[in-house]
């Protein structure tokens, strides 16, 4: 076990189910998840994604503040913990309650990550994400930093971004160098983190056929009681959808 002071985030009462997916940037967490959207939806599944940093609350704000190189640790903390809430509350529990899937790609425990490699207290970040909900399943993506590096640089990247590269905290001048160490360290927290709240370790380094394999296999386990409830459910499933403009033809 970690030896954090963990703050374990409640259960929830609601018929959907909640999957989340964390690791570091080039550890093929989001390709899985959109693996496992597109099997979800085929087997007839009502599925709704969301991703960190993307509520419009804080959103631009934040880009204004990467742009000027002007985040601080404890602020970059509070806007994404800002994020997080306005998610949780208009984008992850209305579809929890109509009974639907909800996949998450990165979810509190990046903050846990990120945040404390950053100088921000394990206790005090735990702490502001208090009123998260427990996941159903939550997976790790473990990546070995070498094969992220590769991965990201031998895409369409090109270059480490100035914040996901950890150039804020002065590691080194040299920006990949500086991912190395940065990233190095993020990985470190997982491992605690892991411990600490019973995340599924998935191998990164697989072939991307074979981990999506693993990963439906252990979905299919957990929904095996997995019912929406009738009636009340088609009603507010519409109701949901409706919210984001969304139409029938263009949910599926």
């Amino acid at each position: 076990m970690s030896d954090q002071t963990s703050t374990s985030p409640a259960p929830y009462p609601y018929p959907g189910k909640l999957i989340i997916v964390e690791g570091i940037d080039g550890s093929g967490k989001s390709t899985q998840l959109l693996l496992l959207h597109k099997w979800l939806e085929s087997k007839g599944h009502k599925v709704f994604f969301t991703e960190w940093n993307s509520s419009d609350l804080v959103k631009n704000t934040t880009r204004r503040g990467k742009k000027n190189k002007s985040l601080t640790p404890t602020t970059f903390s509070l806007l994404h913990a800002t994020d997080f809430a306005s998610r949780l509350y208009h984008e992850i529990l209305p579809p929890l309650k109509a009974g639907m899937l909800v996949l998450a790609d990165r979810y509190m425990y990046t903050a846990f990550a990120r945040d404390v490699v950053r100088g921000v207290s394990p206790e005090w970040v735990r702490k502001l994400y208090s009123f998260a909900i427990k996941p159903d399943m939550a997976f790790y993506f473990k990546v070995p930093i070498e094969v992220a590096i590769s991965r990201l640089l031998g895409g369409t990247r090109g270059q480490f971004k100035y914040y996901e590269a950890g150039m804020d905290m002065n590691l080194s001048q040299d920006v990949t160098e500086s991912f190395r160490i940065f990233q190095s360290r993020i990985l470190a927290q997982y491992d605690k983190i892991v411990d600490e709240y019973g995340l599924t370790v998935m191998d990164a380094t697989r072939e991307i056929e074979d981990q999506q394999d693993d990963m439906r296999a252990v979905v299919t386990k957990t929904l095996e009681n997995y019912k929406p409830k009738r009636g009340g459910y088609g009603k507010r499933s519409a109701v949901f959808w409706r919210r984001f403009g969304v139409r029938q033809s263009e949910r599926s």
